[in-house]
């Protein structure tokens, strides 16, 4: 991997790899079974109409295109492994299951209180939006569509309200509140060709940070496909950020405000760019990272997520299946992560 200097911060990469041992019986994933409702409704209900086959044992040593999120008081991880929700304790040890199953549970966002984790669940037989609390003992669904596609939820910092990209073919940015209702849409593009996805906010509520292409999809599409905008929800104005030829992707901004980490294509390979919003300066946080999806539909966004660390000093992010500093694998049969902090010169 390419090493740059970054002024000013000093920035860490780490890989989250979860190696569990999984069986799947009739009652899903058997290891670490969460306690409490699935559904709101009671622990016996069936999330979804569909039984298991057959068992299958196996012990997972590497993930791949996991989402993560930090707690708001730096102590614990929450992220996706082949459908289901874990926690881990950000300085290493066992992780906990959050949740199991037949559904496809994905994208996890930490409350600002750290107490609730949002997340995209087929669970009801259709992508929704749910919310389950750390001790597990309540789940409930924000929405209830029937059809279309949910990515990339993101808590406003006053823990108020949800923002999601929803919509069947192009996506746009949605706003809902904790308390329920059937939402508003926040802010369409422009067009409806304009595809939207992977909202994130900063230190306050007011601009909505995203990333956008002309349709979801197309054939032998030429770059750059994705550019970052800024919506503001007092003026309704968007504004574009980025130009870069190798697009812009999943925006994450530290909660002083200060900094921006994006990802982008260069040279066939996936990046980390650092953008100081102050002075406009980027540099290459890290080069290069797992391969982004901008040529699909993009299922779970064009990058999973990362996230800043409470003090905006690090960034943690998964990536490569392995240790991203030496490569090194780590096997293992119990339910541990290995983890090792990437520091980026001041």
């Amino acid at each position: 991997m390419s090493r740059y200097a970054i002024r000013a911060l000093a920035l860490a990469a780490v890989l989250l790899v979860a190696p569990l041992a999984f069986l799947a019986d009739s009652a899903g994933l058997s290891a670490q079974e969460p306690t409490g409702r699935e559904n709101g409704k009671g622990s016996e209900e069936k999330d979804l109409p569909l039984e298991p086959g057959r068992k299958l044992a196996f012990t997972a040593s590497e993930g791949t295109w996991m989402s993560l999120d930090v707690s708001p008081d730096g102590s614990t991880l929450v992220f996706d492994l082949l459908g289901d929700l874990y926690t881990l304790p950000i300085d290493g040890g066992q992780a906990t299951r959050l949740t199991s199953g037949m559904a496809h549970d994905v994208q996890p966002r930490f409350s600002p209180d750290g107490s609730r984790v949002v997340f995209i669940s087929d669970r009801s037989g259709s992508e929704n939006l749910w919310i389950i609390s750390l001790d597990r003992a309540d789940t409930v669904a924000l929405t209830e569509e029937k059809t279309g596609d949910f990515l990339s939820p993101e808590w406003t910092p006053d823990g108020r309200y949800i923002v999601a990209s929803k919509g069947r073919r192009n996506l746009k940015l949605w706003l809902y509140h904790v308390d329920g209702g059937s939402g508003t849409e926040l802010h369409d593009g422009g067009n409806e060709q304009s595809h939207m996805a992977g909202a994130a906010f900063g230190a306050d509520g007011q601009h909505v940070w995203y990333a956008s292409r002309n349709g979801r999809h197309q054939y032998n599409a030429v770059f750059p496909l994705y550019q970052l905008s800024v919506y503001d929800r007092k003026t309704g104005t968007a504004t574009t950020m980025t130009s870069r030829y190798g697009s812009a992707v999943r925006p994450t901004l530290s909660p002083d405000g200060r900094w921006l980490v994006y990802g982008t294509r260069h040279r066939g390979e996936t990046g980390l760019r650092l953008r100081e919003l102050d002075s406009g300066n980027e540099r290459w946080l890290a080069y290069p990272v797992q391969r982004d999806d901008q040529e699909s539909v993009a299922p779970m966004d064009a990058l999973p997520g990362f996230s800043f660390t409470p003090d905006s000093r690090s960034l943690i992010a998964s990536y490569g299946g392995k240790d991203s500093i030496t490569g090194a694998k780590h096997p293992s049969r119990a339910m541990v992560s290995c983890r090792r902090w990437r520091p980026y010169s001041v």
